[in-house]
């Protein structure tokens, strides 16, 4: 019995190989496809803008928080115990909230940075499944996670997914009033050129 498992399992392996080897296999470097679509700019920029409004906001609290500090050191010979020990518990609230406003503005930027990112990516790989089906690729590997170690020749569908982008409307990024800035046009190549495998 165990043979005969055996057996059909070493067949079923080598149907398997043998479909697969007749598939048709393609290769993109997605993340260098992302950099190159004006969108990426344009999300990178708003989010530049949502992160100085945070540091505003930092700068402007630390500035109240030296001011006190400064008030309290001027100040501390000619205060009472009470009102000392009032200042200094109200200098380390201020601290921690400090604190706490960086950590949460840390988080609420990647969020950001992740809201507006989706959109990007969700375009390219429609882009990619377009492409994809447009061609008769059964697989199409990302080769820019490092995830691929080893992978037989295929072919490369950078420049066909680019292409396809351009045919594509602008993602549209949250908070933008749904109007992109970026012309219809897709995508832009860089001035090195496009890296692909």
């Amino acid at each position: 019995m165990k043979k005969i498992f055996k057996t059909v399992a070493i067949l079923f392996v080598a149907a398997s190989m043998q479909q697969a080897v007749a598939q048709k296999i393609a290769h993109i470097q997605l993340d260098s496809l992302i950099t190159i679509m004006p969108e990426t700019k344009q999300a990178q920029e708003l989010a530049q803008g949502y992160l100085k409004d945070l540091e505003k906001q930092v700068a402007s609290m630390k500035s109240e928080f030296d001011s006190k500090y400064q008030d309290y050191t001027t100040n501390e010979a000619g205060m009472s115990d009470l009102v000392k020990k009032t200042k200094q518990e109200e200098l380390q609230t201020l601290n921690q909230r400090i604190e706490d406003f960086r950590t949460q503005a840390q988080q609420d930027y990647q969020k950001k940075s992740s809201d507006l990112s989706k959109p990007i990516y969700e375009k390219a790989k429609k882009a990619v499944d377009v492409v994809a089906k447009e061609n008769g690729f059964k697989y199409v590997l990302d080769t820019s996670t490092g995830i691929v170690l080893f992978h037989e020749p295929s072919d490369d569908i950078f420049a066909l997914v680019k292409k396809k982008l351009e045919t594509m409307p602008a993602a549209v990024l949250p908070n933008n009033g749904g109007t992109p800035k970026t012309p219809a046009g897709g995508v832009k190549t860089p001035a090195g050129g496009a890296k692909g495998k």
